[in-house]
Order: structure tokens, then C-alpha cells, then sequence
């Protein structure tokens, strides 16, 4: 029960620092995260988890900073 309630304690803490982050940040960190999750499926489909997340994350992460 701890655990949880640490994970979502530290979840709105990490959410909650985002409030101040410009548009392009924004979009940066929203890429970053859908990347991620998009490189872990195919990860996992592909046997690379790790490798496809970190790959995702870094993709989005920068097309979400170059999109206007």
C-alpha cells in the first residue's frame, strides 16, 4: 500500500513541475513520453525493450521540440 501511494505522490510531484514549461518544452516532453511508450511496444515486440524506449523517447522528444 506504500508503494503505491509513493508512486502516486511522486508521479503529481513530477507532474506538477511541468506547469511553467513553455509551449515547445511542452510539446518536447509530451513527444518524449509518447515515444517512449510507442519504442517500448516495439520493443517488446522486437525483444529490445530498453534499446526501443530510450530510441522512442529521444524521437519524440525531438519532433515534439521542432513542431510548431
Amino acid at each position: 500500500m506504500l508503494k503505491r501511494v509513493s508512486i502516486v505522490v511522486l508521479a503529481l510531484a513530477l507532474l506538477s513541475g511541468c506547469s511553467g514549461l513553455s509551449r515547445q518544452q511542452q510539446r518536447a516532453l509530451t513527444g518524449g513520453a509518447i515515444g517512449a511508450a510507442g519504442g517500448a511496444i516495439i520493443g517488446l515486440a522486437a525483444g529490445g525493450v530498453v534499446a526501443g524506449t530510450l530510441i522512442g523517447a529521444a524521437g519524440g522528444a525531438a519532433i515534439g521540440a521542432l513542431t510548431k
